[in-house]
C-alpha cells in the first residue's frame, strides 16, 4: 500500500513498507507480549468478522472504557472502524453520572471495559441505558464475554462483507466521538473522521525525527486524543510501540525498555523536577551545590550559547557530573519528549533539553484533531516558551484585540472537527461561516511566526474591582517554586486573587526537620504557623513579578494531592477547577470574609 487515508490503512501500509517483529507490546501478567505488524492484521480481520456476527452497521457507535492503551485497544479499534463504526473512547476516571451521559448521547449499542473496578462502574451505567446492548471486556473478566470470545476465523462471507463495507467508508465519515474532559460542565462529543486525524498524522510525520529504528512508550491513556493520534503516527513510521500501564509503572518500563521517544504531559515532568529537588537537598555539601548548580544552569539553558567556549565547557561538564544521571532515569536511550494537553514552563524545556533529552511542546484541541502548532526539532524551528510553528495544511490567525498584540487564537484547516454530536448551535458558535474554529485560547506571535498561548479567554476571570486577572499566568509562576506541587488561582467577583496550594510536602518535612519544627502529618502542617509564613514568603517574592491587582493577597493550604482518582484532575491531569473550588468552598469563604472591612 502506497498511502493511507483512513485510519484502519495504516497497519497494511506499515506492513508494505517496514513490517515489524515487534509493532506493539504490553503487558500481560507481568510480561511483555508483543504483537508483529502481521498478528495485528490478523488479529483486526478475527476481530472485525466478530464484530459483523454480532450484527454491527456502519454508522453505529461502540464505547471503549479503560485505564491504558494496549494491543488490544488498537485492534478493537481498527477493526471497529472497517466496519465503519464511530468508536467512542470514554476516560476511566469519568464520573458515573458522565458515564451514564456519554453512553445515553452517542446512542452506544456496545461497551468494552478493561478491568475488574471499571467492569463494575460500567454495569451501573448501562443498566439506565438501553441502547447499550452487551458490555464486553477487551480482555479476560469473569461474568463478561471479552474480545476473544468473540473473535472469530474469517469465512469467505466474512472477507466479502468486510471489503464491501471498506470500500464504502469514505475518508469524511465519523470515526470517532471524543468527549471533552473538560474543567467545567458536562462534556461535549467531539466527531472527528478519518480525514481530520489523517491529516494531522501526515501533516506531524515530517516534523518528527521517529522512524522505524526508534522505539517507543505511551503511559497515557488512548482516550486522550492527544496520545491516540501520536499513536497512529507511531505507527505510520513504524516505530515499536510499549504501553505501560500508569504514570506509576512507568519508571520501571523506561529502565527496562529504553525508549527513545516518548509522549507526556508537563505534570511528569514537573513531578520528575521536584524529585531531583528534593534528592538534591538530602545530598552532602559539594554535591548539593553541584547539583543545585546544575538545576540553574539547565533552567536557563539556551543551545545558541554553545558557540561560547565558556558556556560550551560548563555544560559538557555538568553533562558528565549531573545531566548523564538524570537521562539514566528515563532508560539512558531517551532522545525526546512530545508535550502536550497542559502549558509547559519554559524551564523545564530548557532543564532537561540541556541533559540532552530533547523537550518539545505543541498545542492543540480535541476539536482539532488535535496538533494546530508544534517545536520541531530541526535548528531555528523551535522557541522555549513557544508551542512552536504551525504544521503544515493549518491555518492559524490572531483576533487581536484593540491596542493588544494578542487574542484569540482561531484555526482553519483539515484537522478541524466535523462538529459536536447533537449541538448544532454550539458547532455554529464555534465554526464561523469562513471554516474558522474559534478555540478559547488567547495568544500571539513571537518574532511573527512561533505561537505563544498567553492564557484562556474563557478562564479569564474579573475581580470586584472590575480588574481582569489570567489565572493561568499566575499558576504557571507559582508551579516554578519548588515549594508548590499544585496550585489553581480563583477570585472571579472578588476582591482579589486567592491561590489554592498543595505544598510539596517532602521538600516542606526537609524544610521542617532543619529548622526545627514538629512534623507530624500533611492534615496538622498545612494549618502550622511557620509553615504558613513559609509559603506566604514564597507568594510575596513571586508577587513582586505582577501588577499590584495581579498579586495573590491570600492562600488556603491544602492537605490532600489532586489526583484522577480523587476526581480532582482529567486524565491529561489538569485540574478540575470547579470540583476543587466545590470542595474546599467553606474554607474559601472563610478566607474572604476575614478581609471584609470590619464594622
Amino acid at each position: 500500500m502506497e498511502d493511507f487515508r483512513r485510519l484502519f490503512d495504516i497497519l497494511p501500509y506499515q506492513a508494505a513498507r517496514y513490517p515489524q517483529k515487534v509493532a506493539i507490546a504490553h503487558r500481560q501478567l507481568g510480561r511483555w507480549q508483543t504483537f508483529s505488524t502481521r498478528d495485528l492484521i490478523e488479529q483486526i480481520q478475527h476481530t472485525a468478522a466478530g464484530l459483523l456476527d454480532l450484527g454491527l452497521k456502519k454508522g453505529q457507535k461502540v464505547a471503549i472504557l479503560a485505564n491504558h492503551g494496549s494491543a488490544w485497544w488498537n485492534i478493537l479499534d481498527m477493526a471497529l472502524h472497517q466496519v465503519g463504526l464511530a468508536v467512542v473512547p470514554i476516560h476511566a476516571t469519568t464520573t458515573p453520572f458522565d458515564l451514564e451521559y456519554i453512553l445515553h448521547d452517542s446512542e452506544a449499542v456496545y461497551c468494552f471495559v478493561g478491568g475488574e473496578e471499571l467492569k463494575e462502574k460500567a454495569q451501573k451505567a448501562t443498566r439506565k441505558v438501553p441502547s447499550v446492548k452487551e458490555l464486553f471486556s477487551l480482555e479476560a473478566l469473569e461474568g463478561l464475554r471479552s474480545l476473544q470470545d468473540i473473535q472469530t476465523t474469517p469465512l469467505e462471507s466474512h472477507l466479502a462483507q468486510l471489503e464491501t463495507y471498506r470500500a464504502v467508508i469514505h475518508e469524511d465519515d465519523p470515526c470517532t466521538i471524543i468527549y471533552t474532559s473538560g474543567t467545567t460542565g458536562r462534556p461535549k462529543g467531539v466527531v472527528l473522521s478519518h480525514k481530520n486525524i489523517i491529516s494531522n498524522i501526515k501533516a506531524t510525520i515530517a516534523l518528527i525525527p521517529v522512524n522505524r529504528k526508534h522505539q517507543v512508550i505511551s503511559y497515557l491513556p488512548l482516550s486522550h486524543v492527544f496520545e491516540r493520534m501520536v499513536i497512529y503516527t507511531y505507527m505510520a513510521v513504524g516505530a515499536s510501540i510499549y504501553y505501560t500501564k500508569s504514570i506509576n509503572h512507568l519508571i520501571k518500563d523506561l529502565r527496562e525498555i529504553k525508549p527513545h521517544y516518548l509522549t507526556s504531559v508537563p505534570r511528569l515532568l514537573e513531578k520528575v523536577q521536584k524529585q531531583i529537588v528534593q534528592a538534591a537537598m538530602q545530598k552532602t555539601w559539594p554535591a548539593r551545590k553541584t547539583m543545585l548548580y546544575a538545576l540553574k544552569f539547565g533552567r536557563k539553558y539556551s543551545p545558541r550559547k554553545k558557540r561560547n567556549p565558556l558556556y560550551w565547557l560548563q555544560w559538557q561538564l555538568l553533562r558528565i557530573l549531573v545531566y548523564r544521571k538524570w537521562k539514566k532515569f528515563f532508560g539512558r536511550h531517551l532522545k525526546g519528549v512530545f508535550v502536550g494537553a497542559a502549558p509547559l514552563q519554559p524551564e523545564l524545556a530548557r532543564l532537561f533539553s540541556a541533559a540532552g533529552i530533547e523537550v518539545r511542546e505543541g498545542y492543540g484541541l480535541t476539536e482539532t484533531s488535535p496538533v494546530i502548532s508544534f517545536n520541531q526539532f530541526n535548528k531555528g524551528m523551535y522557541r522555549f516558551g513557544t508551542v512552536g510553528l504551525p504544521i503544515p495544511g493549518v491555518e492559524v490567525r490572531i483576533q487581536t484585540r484593540e491596542n493588544s498584540d494578542s487574542g484569540e487564537i482561531c484555526v482553519r484547516g483539515p484537522n478541524v472537527m466535523l462538529g459536536y454530536h447533537k449541538l448544532p448551535e454550539e458547532t455554529a458558535a464555534a465554526i464561523d461561516q469562513d471554516g474558522w474554529f474559534h478555540t478559547g485560547d488567547e495568544g500571539r506571535w513571537v518574532d511573527r511566526r512561533f505561537l505563544q498561548i498567553t492564557g484562556r479567554i474563557k478562564d479569564l476571570f474579573k475581580t470586584s474591582s472590575g480588574k481582569y486577572i489570567s489565572p493561568l499566568k499566575l499558576e504557571e509562576r507559582l508551579k516554578r517554586s519548588p515549594w508548590i506541587e499544585q496550585c489553581i488561582v480563583i477570585g472571579a467577583g472578588k476582591p482579589f486573587p486567592l491561590a489554592l496550594i498543595v505544598p510539596c510536602f517532602p521538600l516542606l518535612e526537609d524544610w521542617c526537620k532543619e529548622n526545627e519544627v514538629h512534623w507530624t502529618a500533611p492534615i496538622y502542617m498545612v494549618h502550622n504557623p511557620r509553615v504558613l509564613q513559609k509559603i506566604r514568603n514564597t507568594i510575596e517574592e513571586i508577587n513582586q513579578e505582577f501588577e499590584p491587582h495581579e498579586q495573590i493577597r491570600d492562600l488556603l493550604l491544602l492537605p490532600e494531592e489532586w489526583t484522577t482518582e480523587n476526581e480532582l484532575l482529567t486524565p491529561t491531569l489538569k485540574p478540575i477547577r470547579y470540583r476543587i473550588e466545590k470542595q474546599y468552598q467553606k474554607d474559601i469563604d472563610k478566607i474572604y470574609e476575614k478581609h471584609l472591612p470590619k464594622g
